[in-house]
């Protein structure tokens, strides 16, 4: 189960793109809801969803490859607005009539447009303009019916457009900060050319799902998965707003938390829900079934398998529930290989599910990203504390031990965790950074402590900015501040003789490191 979507959206129809979040991301941004298709969703599917419009993504294909990724032209005939993005516009000029030819080289990077008519889709952007570019093939003459509106050094159509059946293709991408007018050409195609009311908030989302939910569960009894996070939070709340006494909110104590904050869980929940939260201690079970497993993939399947199975035994006491509540985000469904998109890693409550669980899911919030999450918690009340905590992986400390997870490396990443977080928030950088975690290695250094030589393993630091957790760069934490993390997790932590810093940005890297 899931939110039904807003009844005017946007869809974005996925060529492999590098940047297909961020145009969901920017358009929602302009208060557009949009979702991401597969590119070979058949035309009828695409309009019975009656989108307000069409954008086709960018991708790393050429259009003469055996096989590269098609739309069928009937959808240039269905008169919707489509804007195409890169490979988006090279497939749109290509099954139209118009000539798509390699470059002389390729284009990736800042580059200066001029804007020859700035038509409907570039009003607004001055004369010459920077954007982001990223292409092999380009487009040298348009179709029938479409005009030149931009070129660049190396892109002599960098963008088209057929004004009467707002048909519409820019080389580079809108979506990326780079490119200075990209929120403008993106507002223009969909309040100009798809007359897009402006009008969905994430705020507004929680009426929706609400009624979503009732009618869904009707009168049965709810569970929801709640670990104390941002996600599960939300979610617990948004629930229990829809079906009130139904719901029981259990949480599950799989000893792969942070330091104390199993604690701080039952705390907070107990006084929020009362009876209808129950904590569970499972850490036995969890480190029995994990003993061994050195494979991410593994560990995620195991950890989503065996919450599913702690849930199912504990529930069986307290009564017959037949739906379950996941705290599941639209990038938690792209990651796990949602869309044409690759998985990257399953989610331990998307891809991690096993098949034959008894509950039906019920996932309210599957189809935003966190910040509008933490705007939805904050409009239905949840404390400050809760909404804007640092978010953390569902299979917690187990997929930032690199190697097999045991109590003595569960002690040590969570030590090191502790020690990095005290610092970072008595440096004042807490609420700067997206997310920070330790990671424990399982490979050994070779080290000198006293006058005597170590063999331990590394503590790897990692922290993050971003907006939306698709991309993200590594935060430039000031090196006295590293230095005392440093120093602390060596001396105070048994087993480490070694600190490091990640400095990967996302991508190629991921937040987390499996």
């Amino acid at each position: 189960m899931s939110s039904a979507a807003p009844s005017e959206a946007v869809l974005v129809l996925d060529f492999g793109a590098q940047y297909v979040q961020l145009i969901v991301r920017k358009i929602r941004e302009l208060n557009v809801y949009s979702e991401i298709r597969p590119h070979d969703t058949p035309v009828e599917a695409l309009l019975a969803e009656k989108p307000a419009g069409i954008i086709l993504s960018g991708g790393p294909s050429s259009v003469y490859e055996d096989g590269a990724p098609r739309v069928d032209p009937a959808l240039f005939e269905a008169g919707i607005p489509i804007l195409g993005i890169c490979y988006g516009q090279q497939l749109m000029a290509y099954l139209m009539g118009g000539v798509v030819e390699p470059g002389s080289e390729r284009e990736y990077g800042p580059a200066n447009v001029t804007v020859t008519d700035p038509d409907l889709l570039l009003a607004g952007a001055p004369v010459e303009t920077q954007v982001w570019m990223s292409h092999g093939d380009r487009v040298t003459a348009v179709p029938e019916g479409f005009k030149p509106l931009a070129e660049s050094a190396n892109a002599p159509i960098a963008a088209m457009g057929d004004t009467a059946r707002h048909l519409y293709g820019v080389q580079f991408h809108p979506e990326v900060h780079h490119t200075t007018y990209g929120q403008q050409i993106l507002r223009n195609f969909l309040y100009d050319a798809c007359k897009c009311s402006g009008s969905w908030e994430p705020g507004s989302f929680i009426d929706e799902a609400v009624a979503d939910i009732r009618a869904t569960v009707g009168d049965a009894k709810v569970l929801c998965a709640l670990s104390g996070g941002v996600d599960s939070s939300v979610a617990a709340a948004l629930v229990d707003r829809a079906v009130g006494d139904q719901l029981t909110a259990m949480f599950i104590d799989h000893g792969l938390m942070r330091k104390d904050e199993g604690k701080q869980v039952i705390e907070v929940f107990s006084k929020i829900l009362g009876d209808r939260f129950v904590p569970v201690e499972a850490s036995d079970r969890f480190l029995t079934r994990l003993a061994g497993v050195e494979d991410p993939e593994r560990k995620r399947k195991i950890i989503g398998e065996t919450f599913i199975r702690t849930f199912e035994d504990e529930s069986a006491k307290l009564g017959d529930f037949r739906f379950i509540v996941h705290g599941t985000l639209y990038p938690d469904v792209i990651e796990s290989g949602g869309g044409k998109t690759d998985t990257i890693k399953t989610h331990h409550n998307v891809g991690g599910l096993p098949a034959d669980m008894k509950y039906r899911n019920v996932e309210p919030l599957r189809r935003l990203f966190k910040d509008e999450v933490r705007r939805i918690g904050t409009a239905l009340g949840l404390p400050d504390d809760i909404v804007q905590r640092q978010p953390f992986p569902g299979p917690g400390l187990a997929v930032r031990i690199i190697g097999e997870v045991t109590r003595e490396r569960l002690h040590i990443v969570r030590e090191a965790d502790a020690i990095l977080r005290e610092e970072l928030r008595e440096a004042g950088l807490e609420r700067s950074i997206s997310q920070s975690l330790a990671v424990f290695s399982s490979m050994k250094t070779v080290g000198v402590m006293g006058d005597g030589r170590t063999y331990a393993h590394p503590i790897i630091l990692r922290a993050v900015e971003t907006e939306d957790f698709m991309t993200a760069d590594w935060v430039r934490i000031p090196y006295d501040v590293l230095a005392r993390i440093s120093s602390r997790i060596v001396n105070e932590v048994k087993g480490v003789n070694r600190v490091l810093y990640d400095i990967t940005s996302k991508p190629p890297g991921t937040v987390e490191f499996e």
